[in-house]
């Protein structure tokens, strides 16, 4: 059975570095590419970065209940389809997910052994900074970053694991040990499992 991981941060938190080179060293993960309504920013390619949908299709696809979460975002919708899961579990993987602080409740609800883990700059300072450093966005997009990084932070009790990104090798070394925790614990509790139930045989 996969253990799905879900990471959640401000924007600018550096989350996407950490994932990359999580992912860069551990192949028993397999990292869910999210679809979106929003156009692709740069150097972003279609269903490496994000799968780039229409807001029609990305509504049908609602309306068939085919999303573990979706959410709208400044106007655009993000969510995983649960076809992801699906191919997690066929290649013996275990699931990698980037998404926001509300779809990450949602998948609890409908996952509620999923692993969550919330990614913090060091300080609102750092955050701003990482922001204007990345040359993406005008001032008034990352004054509104700003302002939902506070309110996203402020939902960071309902996370299994908290880890604050302010030496990046420390921050994946961390990341690495949670996921290799985690694989730990589940494979000795099925196993305790297993010994108990032959016990009844």
């Amino acid at each position: 059975m996969s253990i799905v991981f879900v990471v959640s941060a401000p924007s600018g938190s550096g989350k996407s570095t950490l994932l990359r080179r999580l992912l860069a060293q551990d192949e028993g993960l397999l990292f869910s590419v999210s679809y979106t309504t929003r156009a692709p920013r740069g150097l972003e390619r279609q269903d490496q970065d994000y799968h780039y949908v229409s807001r029609p299709e990305f509504e049908a696809a609602i309306a068939r209940d085919e999303f573990l979460e979706h959410a709208e975002v400044f106007g655009n919708y993000y969510g995983t389809h649960r076809g992801i899961l699906e191919r997690a579990q066929a290649e013996g993987k275990d699931l990698l997910l980037d998404i926001d602080v509300q779809g990450a409740g949602q998948l609890k609800v409908r996952v509620p052994d999923a692993v969550s883990i919330f990614i913090l700059a060091p300080s609102r300072n750092d955050l701003e900074t990482r922001l204007r450093a990345r040359s993406e966005d005008a001032e008034d997009v990352i004054q509104r970053r700003l302002r939902g990084a506070a309110r996203e932070i402020r939902n960071y009790g309902a996370y299994d694991y908290v880890l604050v990104n302010q030496d990046l090798e420390k921050s994946v070394d961390t990341l690495a040990a949670i996921v290799k925790a985690e694989r730990v614990r589940r494979t000795r509790m099925e196993q305790q499992v297993q010994r108990i139930l032959g016990t009844f045989a």
